[in-house]
C-alpha cells in the first residue's frame, strides 16, 4: 500500500474565490506523516474486494461503532463545519455546471 498526497493551486475554488489569500512567501510547502499507521483491508488480487466488507475482527471498520456517527459527534461535526469550513465542494454548483456533485447527495452521518 502507498499513499501519494499531493499539492496544487487550488486558489479559484479552494480560497473562495480569492477571499481567503494564499501566502505564497511560506512556500515550498511541505507535509508529511508523523507516526501515521494505515489499518486497511489486504487485497490479495483476484479474489472480490468484498471480502473487505465482511464483519470480523480485523475488518475493524464493519463494527458498528464506525457505521454512524452518534449525536454527540454530529454536533462536534457541526461545529467544526460552522467555525472553520471555508470552502463547501458540494454546494459549489458553478464548478459542476449548475449540479451538485454526484457523491454529495449520498447520507452525511
Amino acid at each position: 500500500m502507498r499513499i501519494y498526497p499531493s499539492l496544487w493551486n487550488a486558489y479559484n475554488w479552494a480560497t473562495r474565490i480569492g477571499l481567503v489569500k494564499i501566502d505564497w512567501t511560506a512556500a515550498p510547502f511541505v507535509a508529511y506523516y508523523h507516526r501515521f499507521r494505515a489499518r486497511a483491508c489486504k487485497w490479495n488480487g483476484p479474489v472480490s474486494i468484498s471480502q473487505c466488507a465482511i464483519p470480523s475482527k480485523a475488518n475493524w471498520w464493519t463494527s458498528p461503532v464506525y457505521k454512524q456517527l452518534t449525536m454527540s459527534q454530529q454536533g462536534q461535526l457541526k461545529w467544526v463545519h460552522d467555525n472553520h469550513m471555508i470552502y463547501n465542494y458540494c454546494t459549489d454548483v458553478k464548478r459542476f455546471k449548475g449540479q451538485m456533485a454526484p457523491e454529495c447527495s449520498k447520507p452525511q452521518y
